[in-house]
């Protein structure tokens, strides 16, 4: 009788204390600093009204006012961070190669006529820009914006800062003199390769970027290489954050991400064909869709200053269930579209 009730009062101050701590946070952690607060983001500066990923795509986006680019990152065989979402060439430029094995020089323009990947039977024709930019390009031309970068490749070089080249053993052995002034002539032109952490310092824009990819270890080799970038959850902690949750633990544990990024689920029954999804498919994507848009949990994240992205929404339908739940921001394929409905809902940063 002793042992139940030490169980029952034991169970009921886990949860009091867990109900208590997720409607308030703050009691256990403090809020994480924001230096930004973004409600619309334009995915890969909004693929749905310019070609993916170019400077014309970035451009039209921060004239309408986004708060944040989301964008892809690649390393070019002469060590170049260009902005493009496949490592392969063959979809958005016809080329059967990949960025890796190809110069910056020597990298082909983007096909006329791309897909948009989260709307259904949709094509984005571009106009003169077809060419794939550098990501300091970016940095250069909106040195305000908040840039959410996708690491597309498990690449130590592409992520972390090189100090000097590398050389030859040969030249290392064979001519010291000439080593010397390689050297010197690389420091002196900056020929060094510009990795996507250094490209941040170097712009001073660990404040106004967020980093991060799906895979766990590409997160923690950023998070490893710098602390001061703010990462996303990836997959696998996203399932954990969710094992967390459900199993009432969250409140206590202390998270280092400061960004969720996840899809909505729903959205795939419209990206195929309503009649080809089979049974299993569709409960699969209820279930997924049921466990994973919380308003509760939103809620929790939010109070402990940790933002909240959506993508990728392209109806209206879906942008007011996202901010109904109480996501951060949304992001979209088109832009236009988004700041319409923002600007006729009233929809405030500070909401």
């Amino acid at each position: 009788m002793c042992a139940a009730v030490y169980v029952l009062s034991t169970v009921t101050g886990y949860v009091l204390a867990s109900a208590l701590l997720l409607k308030c946070p703050n009691i256990l952690h403090r809020r994480k600093r924001e230096a930004f607060r973004s409600r619309h983001i334009s995915h890969r500066g909004g693929a749905g009204e310019n070609l993916e990923n170019t400077m014309a795509a970035f451009q039209h986006a921060v004239e309408l006012g986004t708060d944040m680019l989301e964008l892809d990152c690649h390393l070019t065989k002469d060590e170049e961070v260009v902005v493009s979402h496949d490592a392969s060439l063959q979809r958005a430029s016809g080329i059967n190669d990949h960025i890796s094995n190809v110069c910056y020089a020597e990298l082909p323009p983007y096909l006329r006529k791309l897909g948009v990947t989260f709307q259904r039977e949709c094509f984005c024709e571009g106009g003169e820009d077809k060419r794939i930019p550098l990501l300091k390009e970016v940095f250069d031309a909106f040195p305000n914006t908040p840039v959410n970068i996708d690491i597309k490749a498990n690449n130590d070089t592409l992520i972390k800062k090189v100090c000097v080249p590398i050389f030859p053993l040969s030249l290392l052995k064979k001519d010291q003199q000439c080593l010397h002034r390689c050297i010197s002539k690389a420091v002196k032109t900056k020929k060094l390769p510009s990795q996507v952490s250094e490209l941040v310092v170097k712009y001073d824009r660990e404040h106004l970027t967020v980093w991060g990819n799906a895979s766990n270890k590409i997160v923690k080799k950023c998070y490893k290489e710098n602390p001061h970038i703010p990462v996303l959850f990836s997959l696998p902690r996203v399932l954990q954050l969710l094992g967390l949750f459900y199993t009432g633990l969250l409140p206590f544990v202390p998270l280092k991400e400061q960004f969720l990024e996840i899809p909505m689920p729903s959205i795939m029954t419209k990206l195929k064909d309503p009649n080809r999804l089979t049974r299993s498919q569709r409960i699969i994507t209820w279930l997924a869709d049921t466990l994973l848009m919380r308003k509760a949990l939103f809620n929790h994240l939010t109070a402990r200053g940790i933002q909240v992205y959506i993508w990728v929404l392209n109806d209206e339908e879906d942008f007011q269930r996202a901010f109904d739940l109480g996501a951060t921001g949304v992001m979209t394929d088109f832009p236009t579209r988004l700041k319409d409905f923002l600007d006729r809902n009233s929809v405030s940063k500070s909401q």
